[in-house]
């Protein structure tokens, strides 16, 4: 099959979108398929056989000035302008403007494809590609109402509350293009029953296939620091539970010799920069951003205890790759985490998300315990060695390609009828 595969934005070594791209499109190749990927910035790294095709965004929230003044002369379009003028109004506009591009993009490319795949762009733009004459299908990795309430609910600042809210509002148009989805691929049972709930989908469109982890994640070959705590976040946000774990580790460090590694980049005088101020771990807390695959597997090795401290997530492809790496985990029982690492006390201790003590208390006990340590490693290792193939995740996807194909051309035949 000859497949599109579209993604507003791909950072390519934190954050699932990335991740999912690279992966599933080389092991769609691998399987005799064509792929050509469609990305606005941060642009994806792709293994060979894959194909890009750049469709540039003004890329209002580039690093290090995101939220930056564009030039006259960088003004294209009327998308340009639409996406500018969505950010001035405190919006977030890249889905709905990538999705306008993508369209227009494949407009003339038609007979160059036989399914086009929507890696959670969910624009306005995705319901006219079906009226092109190419069929659709979807990746939702988790309903983004779930960040919003989160974000709202740990802001006290009335002004930032109505900024947020404003920043959210693609939420509402992610929603409605999602029910007008032919079908909704998503990673994880929790995530099913979350967009059934928020987004309103039906759940007979909906179909969970695991992530996978690459083959590169490995468990070490040398000793891990004694002390050393890890923990992976894709973004600096209260989601993903840093600032409980900052306080817990704060605990821990008025009693013990530890330093703690986050993978992360934290905004320039945002909350988690404060917060470790605050508490005078500073010299004890290291970030870690824009490493590679193998530097990421080399830390994780390195690490005593992991911690994925976060509120929600729709499936979590950080645990995942910890466990490959066979670092002992504490984890909090929330969203789709405990989908990944199974039973409390199989490959993680499950704590209850943002309680500072009960994860100060978890890591503590676990610190102490190189026997619980090595049976949680190994378990977890043998667990994504069990469930978490991305060949086994591309094989799964060309069989929903194949049934949308099928499902669209049905649909055709019979309107023409």
């Amino acid at each position: 099959m000859r497949v599109a595969l579209l993604s507003y934005r791909s950072k390519p070594h934190c954050g699932g979108q990335g991740i999912y791209i690279r992966h599933l499109s080389r092991e769609l190749v691998n399987l005799g398929h064509s792929v050509e990927v469609f990305s606005g910035q941060p642009y994806p790294e792709l293994d060979p056989g894959v194909e890009l095709t750049k469709l540039p965004s003004l890329d209002l929230y580039r690093e290090p000035d995101p939220f930056r003044l564009p030039t006259l002369k960088e003004f294209r379009d009327r998308i340009d302008v639409e996406e500018f003028a969505t950010m001035c109004a405190a919006g977030f506009p890249e889905p709905k403007t990538f999705s306008l591009r993508a369209v227009r993009a494949l407009k003339d490319r038609v007979d160059d494809f036989d399914v086009v795949h929507d890696n959670q762009v969910l624009g306005y733009g995705m319901l006219e590609i079906e009226k092109l004459g190419l069929p659709l299908l979807t990746t939702l990795h988790h309903p983004i109402s779930y960040d919003r309430r989160i974000d709202i609910a740990a802001t006290r600042n009335p002004w930032r509350k109505l900024t947020l809210r404003r920043w959210y509002g693609f939420v509402k148009m992610q929603a409605a293009v999602a029910r007008q989805a032919r079908k909704i691929l998503t990673p994880s049972e929790t995530s099913k029953r979350d967009i059934a709930k928020d987004f309103g989908v039906d759940p007979a469109r909906m179909q969970v296939i695991l992530l996978g982890v690459d083959d590169a994640f490995v468990p070490p070959t040398k000793p891990r620091v004694k002390g050393r705590i890890m923990a992976m976040a894709s973004a600096d946000a209260p989601m993903k539970g840093i600032a409980t774990l900052l306080e817990a580790f704060a605990k821990l460090r008025t009693e013990r010799d530890v330093e703690l590694f986050l993978v992360t980049k934290p905004k320039p005088g945002g909350r988690t920069e404060k917060l470790i101020d605050k508490l005078s771990i500073g010299d004890h807390v290291h970030f870690v951003h824009g490493v590679s695959d193998a530097e990421l597997v080399e830390l994780m090795g390195t690490a005593e205890v992991a911690c994925v401290p976060s509120l929600y997530e729709g499936f979590s492809l950080p645990t995942a790759e910890l466990m490959a790496c066979a670092t002992p985990l504490i984890a909090s029982d929330a969203g789709a985490i405990p989908e990944v690492v199974g039973p409390d006390g199989l490959c993680a201790d499950l704590v209850t998300p943002g309680d500072v003590g009960e994860l100060e208390s978890a890591i503590a006990a676990l610190l102490d315990d190189p026997e619980r340590q090595a049976r949680y490693g190994a378990a977890g290792r043998q667990r994504v060695e069990e469930l978490f193939s991305w060949r086994a995740v591309a094989a799964k996807v060309a069989v929903a390609y194949e049934e949308v194909i099928a499902d669209y051309e049905k649909e055709r035949a019979s309107a023409d009828r």
